[in-house]
């Protein structure tokens, strides 16, 4: 009785793991790595958030090519030895794909584990060169950090926007740094002064009155923060209580002042972003994709969820292009994807986009303004 139990027992649990290998080949299983608590959370959640809602449309829609999709999101709070352990978590649980990390410091440390492994990663807004640099499996949504600060500058010479030009920037932060070299050699072809650049760090991000006021005294006009929202929060306040009041000109770390609590959102008023999503944009795919998001959290999309919206959806297009499926290799998966991206084009919230073979994406920047609260194309 007891042999035949045991054998009952034994074929049960072959049973089980077969049932749990054909589920495992029946699904897309895509990693998720972010900020979900944290100074960051702000970027985390929305990327998630966003993620989400894409994979539930195309799971409602029939799945890609028949196959449906499953998310696992997973919390690294801006913290590169937490992202490795949350990129390590989700290949024990199956992870196929990666659509991570978040912000770029911890994307250069879990691209690297990533390129190790032959395993597709796609970033939503790890913007510095190095966050896809570790190999040809990595590829990226948003703007890189040099795009960024050059374009910006080139924004700020077309428009005339000012004579002249200060800058606070994180000299502890590659985001931060990468966005100000590129943005200087943008300046150095422009007809506006640059002043000198004024700089913090992580541990003196909450007094900004010695740069405030170098730039005051010096008349500047215009203040370009390639910085995140959470400092920009503190400048804008401090500057208003020294009544200085230039143009803000941000970048895609500013995404986010909006919804933090606290802050008096009056500051924020007439903040220029250069960004390559609006909400306000008419076409109908951007007015779905708010609607779904204010529907489902309460609050508007920033720039991280329309990456982030727009990267499961090159996914899709990557693997759809490639042919792959979910019984494969990680690595076979990640082989097929590589060369799908570049052949591809996406049109997207963020604009229509192809990428190269070094996972950089070519689109377009909008400029977006701040007013009443929300933001409106500046065009």
């Amino acid at each position: 009785m007891k042999k035949m139990r045991l054998a009952a027992a034994v074929a049960f649990a072959a049973a089980m793991a077969m049932s749990v290998t054909a589920m495992a080949d029946d699904t897309f299983k895509i990693g998720g790595i972010g900020p979900l608590t944290g100074g960051a959370a702000i970027y985390g959640n929305a990327v998630m958030n966003a993620a989400q809602i894409a994979v539930d449309e195309i799971n409602e829609a029939g799945g890609i090519a028949g196959v449906q999709v499953e998310f696992m999101p997973q919390d690294d709070e801006h913290d590169a030895e937490k992202s490795v352990s949350a990129y390590n978590k989700l290949k024990d649980d199956g992870m196929q794909i990666l659509l991570g990390t978040v912000t770029s410091t911890p994307c250069v440390a879990v691209s690297a584990e990533a390129a190790n492994d032959n395993l597709f990663l796609l970033t939503p807004s790890g913007s510095s060169p190095d966050a896809i640099a570790a190999g040809d499996n990595a590829f990226r949504i948003c703007f890189s950090d040099p795009d960024q600060g050059y374009a910006s500058a080139q924004y700020i010479e077309e428009h005339q926007l000012a004579k002249k030009v200060g800058v606070i920037y994180n000299s502890s932060d590659v985001y931060s740094t990468g966005i100000l070299a590129t943005f200087q050699a943008g300046a150095a072809e422009a007809s506006f002064e640059l002043l000198d650049p004024q700089a913090f760090t992580d541990d003196s991000k909450t007094d900004f009155s010695a740069q405030l006021q170098y730039l005051k005294d010096n008349g500047a006009e215009l203040v370009f923060l390639p910085i995140y929202y959470d400092a920009a929060s503190v400048i804008l306040t401090q500057a208003a209580g020294m009544d200085f009041a230039p143009i803000w000109f941000g970048v895609d770390g500013m995404d986010g002042i909006l919804t933090m609590e606290g802050f008096n959102y009056d500051l924020a008023e007439g903040v220029m972003l250069l960004t390559p999503f609006s909400a306000d944009a008419e076409d109908e795919l951007t007015q779905n994709f708010v609607a779904s998001y204010q529907d489902k959290y309460g609050e508007i999309p920033n720039q991280f969820a329309a990456d982030a919206y727009d990267g499961i959806y090159t996914i899709k297009a990557a693997i759809e292009q490639a042919g792959v499926t979910p019984d494969m290799s990680i690595s076979d998966i990640c082989d097929g994807l590589k060369a799908a991206m570049t052949e591809i084009e996406v049109t997207g919230v963020t604009g229509t986009m192809t990428w190269t073979a070094d996972g950089e994406p070519n689109k377009s920047p909008k400029a977006v303004v701040i007013e009443n609260g929300v933001y409106v194309s500046a065009e």
